[in-house]
């Protein structure tokens, strides 16, 4: 095999190799629930249980993280609406990437909670 004959394999094999890559959440965990943003976003149903997975741990207590309280409504209320909340873990500039030391959430996590904060954070 000549060296013309090697750079165009290698070449054939990256192209393929890099046109395969996939980000779409649903193509990298099929089987995972549909996003659904369109019904009613609940606190307690939806809203609530996230923050308990990804902030309480930190932003509850006695001590909060950051002087950041959250756990009960009236404070996840507060911290939803001055724009902190989606700020942190939208990840956008100028705001403390959230959760700190974790994996983002992912893409429909953030948009639920986007949902509930957009329609004023209501406590249902």
């Amino acid at each position: 095999m000549t060296k013309k004959n090697i750079l165009a394999l290698v070449t054939l094999v990256s192209i393929t190799w890099i046109s395969c890559y996939y980000d779409k959440e649903e193509l990298l965990y099929p089987g995972s629930t549909a996003c659904d943003t369109l019904t009613a976003i609940s606190y307690t149903k939806n809203i609530a249980p996230l923050f308990q997975q990804y902030c309480n741990s930190c932003h509850g207590g006695n001590s909060p993280s950051g002087g950041i309280s959250m756990g009960n409504y009236t404070a996840d209320k507060a911290i939803a609406l001055n724009g902190k909340l989606y700020g942190s873990i939208s990840h956008s500039n100028g705001y403390s990437p959230m959760p700190q030391g974790m994996p983002k959430m992912n893409t429909c996590q953030i948009a639920t909670i986007k949902k509930w904060v957009d329609s004023g954070a209501p406590n249902n």
